[in-house]
């Protein structure tokens, strides 16, 4: 069978299943929706977790980064790992011993201010929103390629099943469902990478193919001999100081993502977050681990099989052929040599390969059966389906909960705030599934944008109210909107408006870090400037750090948000 067809099969078996997750999963109440009633075993909140934040920027567009960046897009790695390891170890325990529902819960209620709740669910709309694009832009490259549909129908595809399980079950279905994608994402993530490890080098284990074989030292030559500098060279594609800024605002971005942090209110105890962080942090090394050395075989192969090859030899690769028609592959013999050159110089260069598709492409550059190829498909519909369905969960929860319910109508009653969270889902992925078919970027560029919003608007609030009782209202309110109009502004001033990159060369992929330490310096200015919090907020705060003490209780915590 042709690789279409085994993928039409892992698709509709893997859906149908997400589809039956999701429906013995459904929910009643407010509580199973948003927290799934705080009942998620560590191990299984470790798999989710893992299945939430690797999302089609880890699966699809990582590897494809490292591919073309080399040593440069050692960022990825370092800044969304380093940045899981914060979040687990510096955030999580503190935030779900806090017991709130969202992040937008713990600030409103942190810094006594539903304006800072409002600024707060703002920045979790834009951030999410954000984000969630990628996702959709994802799930349209895969079904584009290997159904053969135009990335539209495929973005509107994934948006059904998201909305059915999501919809359905909330974070409950949401998070049963990403455990299921984490099994299947891995899987077709480890497979081809053994298998081409074992091809390339006689080792079948890719982190030993990467480490000790010869595979980078060849793929430096032919780099050389096509005039790139090596692939192992520190800093040719980017400055040292934007590879230092870009790190630490994926750093400090993950530990600031509202759609991760949520995850760790799923457990029943401060003891079983702290263990699903551990489990995550385990699934998680597992494909980052992996990611390097299969950006290396990829470049390595892409190379092999393109440069310097004939239109007629180009046009005998059915992989070739199948991805030119999506317009991710393109081939323009320039010179009318009747061949095709890969350069690093664009005015020569002759074939164009967009970066999203090394990871999809790679089972297929290297030969292997139709039903690998097809099961890389099924992954990467598992990476962005599981990350976007936690996404829209947390627009949901922001509007329904923390606008809704918390501020417009508190005595609201259960299967009423139920329904303002569906129909919020149900909005949410439709504005989703627009930015997937018009994207503003490549999958994770536009993900990094994401982290560097988050890292400029959540991070500093987040440890302040943690570990600064001094932190009050005035500062937190000041400094997430500096942070967060600062980065907005640079980004889209740099990406869209042809701002030059003013700030020492800073790009908009590692302007957050900026944005971050502005939103940190305003809150502590401010705050010391203005009056202290509430006596009962900084004994909260106190509270909150004791490992002997148990949470204070709030005044405006209903009796279905359990600590």
């Amino acid at each position: 069978m042709s690789a279409e067809v085994w993928t039409l099969i892992f698709v509709t078996v893997s859906f149908m299943g997400y589809l039956y997750i999701g429906w013995r999963s459904r929910v009643k109440d407010s509580k199973g929706f948003f927290v799934a009633d705080q009942g998620i075993p560590a191990i299984a909140n470790g798999a989710a977790t893992a299945a939430d934040w690797m999302s089609a920027a880890s699966f699809i567009s990582m590897a494809g980064l490292i591919s073309f960046l080399g040593y440069d897009g050692s960022i990825y790695l370092m800044g969304w790992t380093g940045g899981y390891v914060l979040l687990a170890l510096l955030l999580a325990p503190y935030l779900r011993k806090f017991g709130k529902y969202t992040v937008p819960d713990f600030v409103g209620d942190r810094y006594y201010s539903n304006i800072a709740r409002i600024v707060a669910v703002i920045a979790a709309i834009f951030v999410s929103m954000t984000y969630v694009a990628g996702q959709m832009r994802g799930v349209g490259i895969v079904f584009s390629r290997f159904l053969q549909v135009p990335i539209g129908t495929g973005v509107v595809i994934g948006m059904i099943i998201v909305a059915f399980f999501a919809i359905l079950g909330g974070m409950k279905g949401i998070t049963w469902t990403q455990v299921a994608q984490y099994t299947v994402l891995i899987i077709a993530y480890l497979i081809p990478a053994i298998a081409i490890a074992t091809v390339i080098t006689g080792i079948p284990i890719p982190q030993f193919a990467f480490t000790f074989s010869d595979i980078v030292e060849k793929l430096n030559q032919v780099q050389i001999d096509l005039g790139f500098a090596e692939y192992t060279a520190a800093f040719s594609n980017k400055t040292m100081l934007d590879v230092l800024f870009i790190t630490i605002a994926l750093m400090v971005g993950t530990a600031g993502l509202p759609h991760v942090i949520v995850r760790f209110y799923t457990v029943p105890d401060v003891r079983a977050a702290r263990y699903s962080a551990g489990w995550a942090l385990l699934f998680i090394a597992i494909l980052y681990t992996t990611a390097p050395a299969l950006a290396t075989f990829a470049r390595y192969n892409l190379i092999d099989s393109l440069h310097n090859k004939t239109v007629e030899e180009v046009q005998q690769l059915d992989w070739a052929t199948k991805w030119e028609k999506t317009g991710l592959l393109e081939f323009t013999d320039k010179n009318n040599d009747d061949r095709f050159q890969l350069t690093p110089d664009q005015e020569t260069n002759e074939i164009k390969i967009d970066r999203d598709i090394i990871v999809l492409s790679t089972p297929e550059v290297a030969k292997l059966a139709p039903w690998v190829i097809a099961l890389v498909a099924a992954g990467g519909l598992a990476a962005a389906l599981s990350t976007a369905s936690g996404l829209l969960l947390v627009i949901s929860s922001s509007i329904a909960h923390d606008v809704y319910y918390r501020m417009i109508d508190p005595g609201a009653s259960e299967s009423r705030r139920l329904m303002v969270g569906r129909l919020m889902v149900g909005f949410s992925i439709a504005i989703a599934g627009y930015f997937g078919v018009n994207p503003p970027g490549f999958v994770a560029q536009v993900v990094a944008f994401a982290f560097g919003l988050a890292a400029a608007s959540f991070f500093p609030v987040i440890i302040l109210g943690v570990f600064d009782k001094r932190t009050n209202r005035e500062g937190a309110i000041a400094g997430m909107v500096v942070g967060l109009l600062f980065t907005t502004i640079y980004i889209m001033g740099v990406k869209f408006a042809g701002m030059p990159t003013w700030f020492f060369g800073v790009s908009a992929e590692g302007i957050g870090t900026v944005g971050m330490v502005l939103n940190l310096i305003v809150t502590l200015v401010v705050s010391r400037m203005t009056p202290p919090p509430p006596l009962e907020i900084q004994e909260m705060v106190e509270n909150l750090r004791s490992p002997l003490a148990v949470p204070v209780p709030m005044s405006d915590i209903g009796e279905e948000e359990l600590n």
